[in-house]
């Protein structure tokens, strides 16, 4: 009678951070600074992106729809980990945690498939300059961002109702978002079949985009090296360094998730890579892709004048 009623739980409850109500609040007010940051920081690249005429390339297209996706993907997890720091006792239905988990893993799959797709604008512009436009068009990066979000949410949806499928024997999840892998730990008989599932989506989400941007980049190397300019090739190695330092960090951090044996991993482990992959790269991504950008700076301050100039004196 114990299992049933446990098979039929309808509320989870995160495990805390620290059992100090003080380093809580200390987290709270650095979770809230860092989600604030990287909802102005990547809301602002969205909005010049959109705004600006300068910007109106494939390449800026996708770092404005990179944008826009690291903003809705942190706000899936974020405000709810806001709650249930400030209070530990705060509890999420089963039906919320299928929703974010539906979320958080349909647009981190869209973000991975998207630096791959990123990956591809960049080999195009170094490797065939003269007909880039020809070969990126407009339409072409729509359905690029389309099929990535698609995917994703398939991709998701798939994996989400596996999961929430399963009778579930523990109510703690010990982590601080409805990500697969603690709540597959609550779960009730055997799980073989959804690690599986799981690490199938892992292989389709992160090591095929990777292989890809990989292969994309030992082509753009090659292009690269065949640069007579000195300053042409510090400046295609510039950009180039700064995609590849995001896709390492994002990429090594989800794989180490994702990927790894269950048998090789702890859950306090996964709980402190996450918070990498769900505040750390977010915040760098404006900041390496976009704010060391002079185009980027360059419109960001015509927008602040234009701003300005506008307010009633």
């Amino acid at each position: 009678m114990g299992h049933t009623n446990q098979s039929f739980a309808t509320e989870f409850v995160f495990h805390p951070f620290s059992s100090v109500s003080t380093t809580q609040q200390l987290l709270f007010v650095l979770f809230l600074l860092l989600y604030l940051t990287i909802i102005i920081s990547n809301a602002c690249i969205l909005w010049v992106v959109c705004t600006d005429h300068t910007l109106h390339s494939p390449m800026y297209f996708f770092l404005g729809s990179l944008s826009g996706l690291e903003v809705c993907y942190t706000t899936a997890v974020v405000p709810q980990t806001l709650v249930s720091v400030w209070d530990a006792h705060t509890t999420i239905t089963v039906a919320s945690c299928g929703a974010q988990m539906f979320f958080f893993v349909a647009l981190g799959s869209a973000d991975c498939f998207l630096l791959a797709v990123m990956a591809y604008d960049r080999y195009v512009a170094i490797r065939h300059p003269l007909r880039y436009a020809l070969i990126v068009t407009r339409q072409l990066c729509r359905w690029l961002v389309v099929a990535s979000l698609c995917l994703g949410g398939l991709l998701s949806l798939g994996l989400t109702a596996l999961v929430f499928a399963l009778p579930f024997c523990g109510l703690r999840i010990n982590h601080f978002l409805c990500d697969v892998p603690p709540v597959l730990r609550l779960a009730c008989g055997d799980t073989r079949l959804h690690q599986t599932a799981l690490f199938s989506v892992g292989v389709a989400v992160l090591a095929v985009p990777f292989l890809l941007i990989c292969l994309s980049y030992a082509l753009i190397t090659a292009a690269v090296l065949r640069i007579r300019s000195a300053e042409g090739r510090r400046r295609a190695f510039r950009t180039c360094s700064s995609h590849l330092t995001v896709v390492l960090l994002q990429y090594g951090c989800c794989g180490l998730v994702y990927l790894r044996p269950k048998a090789d991993s702890t859950e306090e482990e996964d709980r402190q890579i996450a918070l990498i992959y769900t505040f750390v790269t977010p915040l760098l991504n404006p900041l390496i892709y976009s704010l060391r950008n002079k185009d980027i700076k360059q419109a960001l301050s015509r927008a602040m004048r234009r701003a300005l100039a506008s307010q009633p004196r």
